[in-house]
């Protein structure tokens, strides 16, 4: 047996489950799983879920909250009383994940805020804000396969960690020798403290509210048929609610709209792949639907497809990303809500063509590096009364 598996079948303090999956592993399974740790990147960790040190479990888990726990408490003014708002996707483990990063936090006297169940990525990015809280977790694996789980890590700005801040983490999380002697307060102790705060409808309804301002309404969208799928994801819910509120007939792709950690009715949830779309075009094509909108499970990932002449063409990102663009800087000159000396971001590896979309309507354009994090960045450097 592996050495380090060894240590792992010794412990008293491993999780059951996983010491019975240790105990059936045979030889290149238990090295592929301790060869090494689990790597912790800019982006947080994302692995294989299963025992061992290159797995997702709740002792990796344990270390990486570990980590920022401590990034939070050296660098993170009042992070303790502001707290850390905590979500999570339909993965397998999620819930155990979430509830054990609760537990680490409040070990370091960090108050959490729990959502009550599966929510988006963007819900989480505006409760960090909408709570003024000083980060946030996601449990998620976005895309991957459903034999994956993760974490993201967020800032107080809802943003993902820059390479700079994240690397500050990282710094601490190898400072955590032993998996099994990361302190942390089970999940039912720190609920009795006090030190978490369930989440629940009233968070969606701040959400919406503050999403209703940000659309440029146009009287023909309530002639518009959208098929929607969350891909068994986080948006099952809230994001039926936003389409629907925003107007627009909607029709979800019901067997698609069920909690399912095992994707099982698609062979990947990247909702980029034209084959995830697979039940949504069918749908589609019966109800002759204008649009095809799809989710991945954190939903934070988005693919459309749109019919003409009678099939759905697919869109790319950089297809996706221009339309939006045009269209909302259209609507806005005919609202008269478009800034004079408005701003448009992109990345360096997105196309020029919202940069002269964006140029062609007299906006300055910015580029950054790639990731909405450095968006963030960028945007919170604007003064709003320069606006």
């Amino acid at each position: 047996m592996h050495p380090k598996a060894q240590i792992w079948l010794n412990e008293s303090t491993l999780d059951p489950a996983l010491k019975r999956e240790l105990l059936q592993l045979d030889a290149p399974s238990l090295e592929d799983a301790f060869y090494k740790d689990v790597t912790f990147g800019t982006g947080g960790i994302r692995g294989v879920l299963g025992v061992g040190t290159n797995r997702l479990n709740v002792h990796t888990v344990r270390k990486a909250i570990q980590g920022f726990a401590l990034y939070l408490l050296k660098h993170v003014p009042e992070a303790q009383t502001k707290g850390i708002v905590i979500a999570y996707d339909n993965r397998h483990q999620s819930v155990a994940f979430a509830q054990t990063s609760v537990g680490v936090l409040a070990h370091h006297g960090i108050q959490s805020y729990l959502f009550d169940a599966l929510r988006p990525t963007p819900v989480l990015s505006f409760a960090v804000r909408h709570l003024n809280a000083a980060g946030g977790i996601m449990i998620t694996a976005s895309h991957n396969p459903p034999k994956y789980n993760g974490i993201k890590l967020y800032d107080a700005l809802g943003c993902q960690l820059v390479p700079s801040l994240a690397q500050k983490v990282i710094d601490e999380v190898h400072t955590v020798t032993d998996l099994f002697q990361v302190p942390f307060i089970p999940y039912e102790e720190a609920v009795d403290k006090n030190m978490v705060t369930v989440l629940s409808r009233p968070l969606d309804q701040s959400y919406l509210e503050a999403l209703a301002p940000l659309q440029a309404f146009h009287p023909t969208k309530k002639h518009t048929k959208v098929v929607f799928t969350p891909l068994h994801g986080t948006s099952r819910e809230i994001g039926l609610r936003v389409l629907n509120e925003a107007g627009f007939e909607v029709l979800p792709v019901e067997s698609q709209m069920v909690v399912d950690p095992n994707f099982s009715t698609v062979a990947s949830p990247n909702p980029e792949n034209p084959s995830a779309f697979a039940l949504a075009e069918e749908l589609g094509q019966t109800h002759q639907a204008d649009v095809l909108i799809a989710t991945d499970p954190d939903a934070d990932r988005l693919g459309l497809a749109v019919r003409h002449h009678g099939t759905y063409v697919y869109l790319t990102g950089n297809q996706t990303g221009a339309l939006m663009l045009d269209y909302l800087i259209e609507r806005r000159q005919a609202l008269g809500t478009l800034p004079q000396n408005g701003q448009v971001f992109t990345t360096i590896v997105t196309s020029d063509l919202g940069a002269k979309i964006a140029q062609h309507h007299g906006l300055s354009v910015t580029r950054t590096l790639t990731g909405f994090k450095f968006i963030g960045e960028k945007m919170a450097s604007l003064n709003p009364e320069d606006f």
